[in-house]
């Protein structure tokens, strides 16, 4: 996943980075202590990301003055997300430690994150049930989960467009809908599976997106040479985000829940 901030990249995370930038800052109000002259102070926050890698959202957390603990399994991820930390003017605010999340509480402590962030994880652990619950227990009371996965109807859609409707036909009815042994995708879910998923988790949902549902399927070429093409695209991408038309054939899905 690229740097939210950079505009040929957010084609990609537009949607997420938009809808996570507005929870942390109603939750950062929320957190917030009114100051003698009865203006509001917005607090730093404590943000989770779990599986976070390289920092591709935790940097741009930080760069809004916030605490981030990125847990990810990967040395080398850890690495490039402290040299990208020390880029951005954030060390100070990033801290990375080798986990995973279902090892979560070896290496950070329950109730004591304002937002949690799982983008990329639930396709690649063994129990998704698991890790969210992780995840959730990870939250302060009225805490955040942003979660980010890969949806199944995005991947039925373009295996279809490229031709390979037998891989189509295929990821529609495998468990874990993926289109045959070379498919590199583990498991994708849809909308439903994961509302399912972060609810049984004990959290309530506030919203649910499709992420990326023009973007993949659109020549690159189209979206570069043409005047005025991406900044279109992208405000399509955040009209369709919501609409359940759109948000089954996306290529992934966002879902914003809220612990009590």
């Amino acid at each position: 996943m690229s740097d939210p901030q950079r505009p040929r990249a957010s084609l990609r995370t537009a949607v997420v980075w938009e809808v996570l930038k507005d929870a942390l800052e109603r939750r950062a109000k929320a957190a917030g202590r009114e100051a003698a002259g009865g203006e509001a102070v917005h607090g730093a926050l404590d943000v989770l990301d779990t599986g976070g890698g390289s920092g591709n959202f935790a940097v741009p957390v930080a760069c809004l003055g916030h605490r981030v603990t990125v847990v990810d399994p990967s040395p080398n991820a850890l690495f490039a997300l402290e040299r990208r930390a020390a880029e951005a003017g954030v060390a100070d605010r990033v801290r990375g430690v080798q986990g995973d999340v279902h090892g979560l509480f070896d290496v950070v402590e329950r109730d004591g994150y304002d937002v949690v962030l799982c983008h990329g994880v639930l396709e690649y652990v063994d129990d998704p049930a698991e890790g969210l619950r992780n995840a959730a227990a990870a939250l302060r009371p009225a805490g955040t989960l942003s979660v980010l996965a890969a949806g199944l109807g995005g991947a039925v859609l373009a295996r279809a467009l490229a031709g390979h409707f037998t891989e189509a036909r295929q990821a529609l009815t495998d468990p874990e809908g993926r289109w045959g042994s070379g498919d590199p995708m583990p498991r994708r879910f849809t909308p439903d599976q994961l509302s399912e998923l972060v609810g049984a988790a004990g959290l309530e949902i506030v919203a649910v997106h499709g992420v990326r549902v023009f973007a993949d399927l659109v020549p690159g070429v189209l979206v570069d040479t043409e005047p005025g093409a991406l900044d279109a695209l992208l405000q399509l991408e955040e009209a369709a985000a919501e609409l359940p038309a759109f948000r089954s054939v996306a290529t992934q899905l966002h879902v914003l829940a809220e612990r009590d």
